[in-house]
């Protein structure tokens, strides 16, 4: 398992996420962000807002998925 923040994960808070694969953490976040962008949190809408800008960029969410990605194969597993 590793750890993850929201921050980390491009969201608004600190909120941590475990997971064993990066595909999971990512299922984490995005799960987080809607709950949070329903009961309307702004800092989680604003980023919500600026990926959904990022997609209109061609090779941005690539380019942004690989560097996080990059990211969670560098943590250490969870002790």
């Amino acid at each position: 398992m590793k750890t993850m923040t929201c921050k980390q994960l491009a969201g608004a808070c600190d909120e941590e996420f475990q997971a064993a694969t990066f595909e999971q953490m990512g299922e984490l976040s995005r799960r987080h962000a809607m709950e949070m962008a329903e009961k309307g949190d702004k800092g989680h809408i604003e980023k919500m807002e600026e990926m959904k800008a990022l997609m209109n960029t061609p090779g941005a969410v690539e380019e942004w998925f690989g560097k996080i990605q990059a990211e969670f194969d560098a943590l250490a597993e969870d002790k």
